[in-house]
């Protein structure tokens, strides 16, 4: 059975409108509350389920954290609930309290008019298809409160803050410390204005934050790992050695160097490999997606990395790194996945890796990746109706065919449909910078016009 409402990131949407609406969410968290109740593991018969809610910024947030509330309660589940806590956070707190499920509030890089829930299994990892497909098989049931004796209870914990913090100064290593860097943190005015500046302070840095001042609409706001420009302009500005992007909810990394450059993803994942490798921590190969570098690729084989591409969502990621055994795969968009330090991707975490590496070595983002080279890649994503196809579109598919006859082996092309937002996105990368433009505009313009019925 496919699944209606989630998506590669659970369930995601503008508030207001079908599925983030509080009637949907309430009777999410009751069919989530009812999957909790029947697959009971070793609870005892006489102690209820606990989930654990947290949530980004946005003042949705507290809308929907009050359905969720009201679902799962009616449902015989209890709640613990954190407030604006980042989704590894939620992922980490779940498995240390040793709950049954937790649940994240956020819809990530998003605007703050978009929100979504998504949800983490007691061991912290994402749920597999086959919950979720058992939860949304219940949605459409009328919402049966159980008898008032067995209703769930909800309460807040005041020290999840405390907790996360610790957990991430445990992922670097006890010997070495931060001081004496000036570091730039951009909280994205998201979820992780209170904790990020926190765990750098704390080991030693010199920290500037910036979007750590969130009002409930500038989530994400020209700001954070989505617009790293903030970042750049600030590590210049404080003559910082390093700056920090966060996105909203936490789980997405951008860097930048002393001069304001950015390293994405793909540069980042390199980072940490490379250290591995020089360090003997290396187990087995990097994963990354359809859409991470080829230059990133060509650098790990000079390594003797073996690497995979698996499709795009940090979740296909983490299917073929535990498929595969492995502990460090990544995304372009800054969702990096160490799993010898957590079980999901953290930005956070991700970020004290990079300095590990840079600290044990004494070399700077700058010479660490110096053998790196990024291949021009141009992305263009086409606004799309609901509902649209590519396989739908031979036209699309003649533009592909007469793009990779002119690229003739120098490139890659990659079309597909955003899991998260109506859109096509469309990939081209390559060693010729000009052609890789032309080409991605060319494919581009095709998509739109099946799009449009032209």
């Amino acid at each position: 059975m496919g699944r209606k409402y989630f998506g590669t990131d659970g369930v995601r949407g503008r508030v207001g409108e079908s599925p983030i609406t509080p009637e949907f969410v309430m009777r999410l968290g009751y069919a989530a509350g009812q999957v909790l109740v029947a697959d009971r593991g070793s609870l005892p018969p006489n102690q209820h389920p606990t989930v654990l809610i947290g949530k980004d910024t946005r003042i949705s947030g507290y809308m929907l954290e009050a359905a969720l509330e009201a679902g799962f309660t009616a449902a015989g589940v209890n709640v613990l609930m954190t407030g604006p806590m980042p989704t590894p956070a939620v992922a980490y707190l779940t498995r240390a309290l040793r709950l049954q499920a937790g649940v994240v509030i956020s819809a990530s890089h998003n605007p703050f008019e978009d929100n979504g829930i998504k949800f983490f299994s007691a061991s912290g990892q994402k749920l597999p298809d086959s919950v979720e497909e058992a939860i949304e098989a219940l949605l459409e049931q009328p919402i049966r409160t159980v008898e008032a004796r067995q209703l769930g209870r909800a309460r807040r914990i005041e020290d999840a803050a405390a907790r996360y913090i610790e957990f991430c100064k445990s992922t670097y290593p006890n010997h070495l410390d931060l001081r004496g860097l000036r570091i730039v943190v951009d909280c994205a005015h998201g979820a992780t204005y209170h904790i990020a500046p926190h765990v750098l302070h704390e080991l030693g840095a010199e920290v500037i934050a910036i979007g750590k001042d969130p009002n409930g609409f500038n989530i994400n706001e020209a700001c954070g790992a989505t617009h790293t420009q903030a970042l750049s302009d600030a590590v210049r500005a404080h003559q910082a050695d390093l700056g920090i992007a966060l996105d909203g909810d936490g789980d997405r990394l951008m860097m930048a160097d002393a001069s304001g450059r950015i390293y994405d993803g793909d540069q980042l994942v390199y980072v940490i490999a490379r250290h591995r490798v020089q360090s003997g921590g290396m187990k087995g190969g990097v994963v990354g997606t359809l859409m991470t570098n080829l230059g990133t690729e060509h650098a790990l084989a000079r390594l003797h990395v073996p690497f995979e591409r698996a499709k795009v969502g940090d979740r296909y990621v983490l299917e073929r790194l535990h498929a595969n055994g492995w502990t460090l795969g990544g995304e372009t968009s800054g969702h990096i996945l160490c799993l010898d330090k957590h079980t999901t991707g953290d930005g956070i975490v991700s970020a004290l890796q990079v300095l590990h590496a840079l600290r044990a070595t004494g070399e700077t983002l700058e010479s660490f990746t110096a053998d790196l080279e990024i291949y021009p890649q141009m992305m263009i994503n086409v606004p799309v109706a609901k509902g649209f196809k590519l396989g739908d579109a031979p036209a699309v598919d003649a533009s592909v065919a007469s793009a990779e006859a002119v690229l003739n082996g120098s490139g890659r092309i990659v079309l597909r449909a955003s899991g998260t937002e109506p859109l096509i996105r469309v990939m081209v990368e390559g060693r010729d910078a000009a052609l890789v433009r032309e080409t991605a505009e060319s494919i581009a313009a095709a998509v739109r016009a099946a799009a449009s019925g032209g």
